[in-house]
């Protein structure tokens, strides 16, 4: 993890004077976790979680609102400051600041969407199946949002089918029984002429 976050502090800014690195996949597939351990590797980097961004009303209709409030601040290089949705109480929260820090992690389904590739330093895909992904999504969330999961397979399926993100994912991270492995994404396979570390094979343990 600390080589990973290592490579990606190196990276040229994406957004103005930050490093926005997207860490997208299925619902379940651990992105949340992921983007913890590596906001942690990159000594604290602030992480955006797209369950602030989108509602009940708009699971993935909320690009506007992500330019608005996130993108266009930071690319100027300022604080960014955007209202957290609470999805128990059906409403947004007061404005929550989000600094224009070296490296900013936006994580959650639909991170790696068209219109946000632009600003991205990286985009990371988790790589789980989506019927697994949703199996443990729903085992986390349990039987009070069954209902809630229904709606969402089909919208993340209709997302997905009109604006994937894997096909242009840099890196691919595959959670193991000893941490992540990390390979090189559809987006991301280098060329002849660049050299690629990754230990005794086509993959790293970081």
């Amino acid at each position: 993890m600390h080589d990973l976050a290592a490579r990606l502090r190196g990276l040229p800014p994406s957004c103005g004077p930050v490093r926005l690195i997207a860490v997208d996949g299925h619902a379940g597939s651990g992105k949340s976790t992921f983007a913890g351990r590596l906001a942690a590797a990159l000594g604290g980097a602030p992480v955006l979680h797209l369950d602030d961004i989108a509602s009940h009303e708009q699971l993935f209709d909320w690009t506007g609102r992500l330019l608005a409030q996130v993108i266009a601040p930071l690319s100027r290089g300022e604080s960014a400051r955007y209202a957290p949705y609470d999805w128990r109480a059906h409403a947004f929260g007061p404005p929550r600041p989000l600094p224009p820090a070296p490296v900013v992690v936006i994580e959650g389904v639909g991170a790696g969407r068209g219109a946000l590739r632009p600003y991205l330093a990286r985009l990371l895909w988790m790589e789980l199946p989506r019927e697994e992904a949703w199996a443990r999504g729903r085992s986390r969330d349990g039987a009070e949002q069954r209902e809630f999961w229904a709606g969402w397979v089909e919208a993340e399926r209709a997302h997905f089918a009109a604006d994937p993100s894997r096909p242009h994912a840099d890196l691919l991270v595959r959670q193991t029984p000893e941490g992540y492995e990390v390979l090189p994404g559809p987006a991301g396979i280098p060329g002849p002429d660049q050299e690629v570390t990754h230990g005794d094979g086509p993959s790293a343990m970081w």
